[in-house]
């Protein structure tokens, strides 16, 4: 999705407007924010007309929903697949985790989802409400039970799961606001594989008994 191609004409398929729709919606949501981008200027960036946008979302509130369930919640899906398939000690997975989330803020436009959500949540409250519920809501859940099955083994302390996962998960978040607020300002670039691997090792030796 995120590395939408120009196509032009009758050629188009009409499986891949969906796709290109979203890619030119999620420029233009970080370019003028949520609110300054109106459904033509999508279907213009897009290469469709303003009702064969229509055919696909109704509004511009389906296409950040879209976004959130196509981009962040396939993250969590496909972080959840890694936990489930998962035999053995929980260190080396939290450690998998991280480096894969480290991959897709460094290598994939999410940071720019994420930027949008923050920036628009305080005018457009159901912004961040679909994004608590369909990312944050799962996710959030899943690094906790990581964290009760490493206390239940002994790998680690009795510490606040809750508290532990948020820790776990928070540079993460300040990996994004570095990538979409300080780079494109002068900021040196952070290598957020390297980032990741130094806090999880930090995080590990922090709750492990």
């Amino acid at each position: 999705m995120t590395n939408r191609s120009v196509i032009t004409g009758t050629s188009r398929r009409p499986e891949a407007r969906p796709t290109e729709i979203l890619g030119a919606a999620l420029e233009l949501f970080a370019e003028k924010g949520f609110s300054g981008t109106r459904m033509e200027d999508v279907a213009a960036r897009a290469g469709l007309s303003k009702a064969g946008v229509y055919l696909y979302f109704k509004d511009k509130t389906a296409l950040l929903k879209a976004l959130v369930n196509e981009m962040a919640g396939a993250n969590v899906s496909v972080a959840r697949g890694i936990v489930e398939a998962h035999q053995g000690p929980v260190s080396p997975l939290i450690a998998t985790i991280l480096g894969f989330l480290a991959g897709q803020v460094r290598h994939t436009r999410f940071p720019e989802l994420i930027k949008i959500v923050i920036s628009e949540s305080r005018a457009h409250p159901e912004v961040g409400r679909l994004y608590l519920d369909a990312v944050i809501g799962q996710g959030l859940p899943l690094f906790e039970g990581l964290i009760r099955r490493g206390i239940a083994s002994g790998e680690f302390r009795a510490v606040d799961p809750g508290f532990a996962a948020r820790a776990m998960i928070g540079p993460m978040l300040l990996a994004i606001i570095w990538k979409t607020v300080f780079e494109p300002i002068g900021a040196d670039a952070l290598d957020t594989e390297a980032f990741a691997a130094q806090h999880a090792d930090i995080f590990l030796k922090g709750i492990q008994s």
